[in-house]
């Protein structure tokens, strides 16, 4: 069974930084990407960042030269640094990946349960 669990939400005032952890556990064989969504209340889910296998990355606009993806192979974990943090970056902020449990399954997506991050005026 795979696993994501996200950590490091919080509260934030604006203009301050927060550092997000997403940890893959379970039977993996390998992974195709990770990436982060976010979703506030009344809005769709929103892509922010996302890292492949060989490295290459994809940002929003929103958060392009703001958020940071990053990620450690060898513990199956992928990070977000998020600076220059503002109100309207308060959400619900998810974990997800593209992998393949083993060599005969599909590539399917995994999604962790979502860590609240709130930035205050």
């Amino acid at each position: 069974q795979v696993q994501l669990v996200e950590s490091g939400g919080g509260l934030v005032q604006a203009g301050g930084s927060l550092r997000l952890s997403c940890a893959a556990s379970g039977s993996i064989l390998s992974i195709f990407f990770m990436a982060w969504y976010r979703q506030a209340p009344g809005k769709e889910r929103e892509m922010l960042a996302r890292m492949f296998s060989d490295g290459s990355t994809n940002y929003a606009n929103s958060v392009r030269g703001r958020f940071t993806i990053s990620r450690d192979n060898a513990k199956n974990t992928v990070s977000l640094q998020m600076n220059s943090l503002k109100p309207e970056d308060t959400a619900v902020y998810y974990c997800n990946a593209n992998l393949r449990v083993r060599i005969d399954s599909p590539l399917s997506n995994y999604w962790g349960q979502g860590t609240q991050v709130t930035v205050s005026s």
